[in-house]
């Protein structure tokens, strides 16, 4: 309020000022001549101001209008000028409303308006490290893979969006099935920043599927470093790539190292299932029972498995079915009201011609969880006491069709799988594969092998139920002691 006044003031004082001195001009004598050849002009003194004032403003507009044709002058020679910052400026607008026009049109899935746009900022901005990266994300939402890995190439030629390039073309390897380009790229960029989590895991799972467990190790190794993955977690995946990394030794022979492998593998994680059977089997190999035993147990503490019992068998395999029944107790007295522990006693009872106590150690099983192998023992128990073959047979054919019970099962994918793997075979999750029942529903039609893994011998796929009963049931003698490099050499001799 207080300014406003002061400005009106300054108002009234200014053009009062000017009035006054409009008014001392007009009352003064004399003024100014002009000549210009035969032409004389006479100006009061009033008259000489206002022709002051407006020579000055003539100079001064003169000298705009030569600064402004000299401006246009230089902007057709191509200099920098006003004219072209504004021109520039004018340009550069449009092109970052191009650019957010095709992020929008990302956003929203119009792949061919996001192209366009992009196209639009190429021209304005003439900024490939900006605009490559619209184009090629438009094409590639477009289904054009030619410009999207053109764009993706020259994203390479820049240092500054070099990673960004390489990631590109990498995804798009893998999406086209590429997998030796893809670890090839992953491992360029995985140099570029090795900190970036997800070139980090697709490296891992490319190095996983080709095999290369060493590499892999040093890729999780990273991971661990740039803190992507908790330690206790860094620990047990290493277990699974030693475990990897041993089986790969031990097929090509060199068991002393295939040995230091495993046990490594079992020490990083007592509770991986094949990461004990198979130091377990070393342990046999080099005469050192106990050690196997103690391996065993606590993997077995960890989750009852077929494998671990199977290769608990195998430590021993000359000794009697009381015997076994006897040494089998460290096993059975941990977690006696699982499933498994439950088959496995009924298994060793069988094997020693104890149908009763096998029945009892079965318990309900069968019952409230009918499975293909608990149904299976049921029938070798009814069997061995001597029932007719119309209750085996009926035993025989619900084991059938009853679900096989816990598998390994991808946890991403749901895929179910023969034996555990480090990658799933359908999805590529590495560690992803879990002993536990399917999710969705399954009906086995497995081999007597599979439904007695105990049993000795490897019994051929059955197709008739009579089939079950003659190969199955008919050699409940022994426990299977076959290490499991010697399985498909055990099929072919039986």
């Amino acid at each position: 309020m207080l300014w406003s006044l002061v400005k009106i003031v300054l108002f009234v004082l200014i053009v009062a000022g000017l009035a006054y001195g409009g008014m001392v001009l007009m009352d003064m004598d004399g003024g100014a001549q002009i000549a210009f050849g035969s032409v004389e002009i006479s100006l009061t003194p009033l008259k000489a101001v206002l022709a002051l004032i407006a020579l000055v403003v003539a100079i001064y507009v003169a000298l705009k209008l030569l600064g402004l044709l000299v401006a246009v002058l230089k902007f057709l020679l191509g200099d920098e000028t006003a004219i072209s910052r504004y021109f520039d400026r004018n340009r550069e607008k449009k092109g970052i409303e191009a650019v957010t026009d095709g992020l929008m049109a990302l956003a929203s899935g119009d792949g061919r308006q996001a192209l366009a746009k992009a196209a639009k900022a190429e021209k304005y901005l003439q900024k490939p490290e900006l605009t490559n990266l619209l184009k090629a994300q438009a094409a590639m939402m477009n289904g054009d893979k030619l410009t999207a890995e053109r764009a993706f190439k020259q994203l390479v030629a820049d240092e500054r969006t070099r990673f960004v390039g390489v990631q590109g073309i990498m995804k798009q390897k893998l999406e086209e099935g590429d997998t030796d380009t893809a670890l090839k790229l992953a491992e360029k960029a995985f140099a570029l920043k090795p900190k970036h989590e997800e070139t980090q895991d697709i490296l891992l799972r490319l190095q996983a599927e080709k095999g290369d467990w060493s590499a892999a190790r040093g890729t999780l190794s990273a991971k661990l470093k740039h803190g992507a993955i908790p330690r206790d977690v860094h620990k047990r995946r290493d277990a699974v790539l030693a475990l990897s990394q041993a089986k790969g030794v031990f097929e090509k022979g060199a068991s002393i190292e295939a040995r230091e492998a495993a046990i490594e593998a079992n020490k990083k994680s007592p509770d991986l299932i094949p990461a004990a059977v198979m130091a377990s089997d070393e342990y046999v190999a080099e005469g050192k029972g106990r050690q196997a035993a103690r391996v065993l147990k606590k993997a077995w503490e960890a989750q009852p498995h077929p494998d671990l019992a199977a290769a608990f068998a195998r430590i021993e395999p000359k000794e009697t079915p009381e015997q076994r029944l006897k040494r089998f107790s460290a096993l059975t007295k941990v977690h006696p009201e699982d499933p498994e522990t439950k088959m496995l006693l009924a298994e060793l009872y069988i094997a020693a011609e104890d149908f009763p106590a096998a029945r009892r150690a079965l318990g309900d099983l069968a019952e409230i969880n009918p499975t293909a192998r608990s149904l299976t023992i049921l029938a070798a128990i009814e069997r061995g006491e001597g029932s007719d073959d119309v209750v085996v047979r009926g035993w025989l054919t619900r084991a059938l069709t009853a679900p096989r019970g816990p598998q390994w099962v991808c946890d991403k994918c749901q895929t179910i799988h023969a034996q555990w793997a480090p990658v799933c075979e359908n999805c590529g999750g590495f560690d992803t594969l879990s002993w536990r029942k399917p999710t969705h529903s399954e009906v086995a039609m497995p081999a007597g092998t599979e439904m007695l893994p105990m049993i000795v011998g490897a019994v051929p796929e059955i197709e008739e139920v009579e089939t079950v009963e003659e190969e199955v049931i008919d050699r409940p003698s022994m426990v299977d002691v076959t290490p499991p490099e010697s399985e498909e050499k055990a099929k072919v001799e039986n």
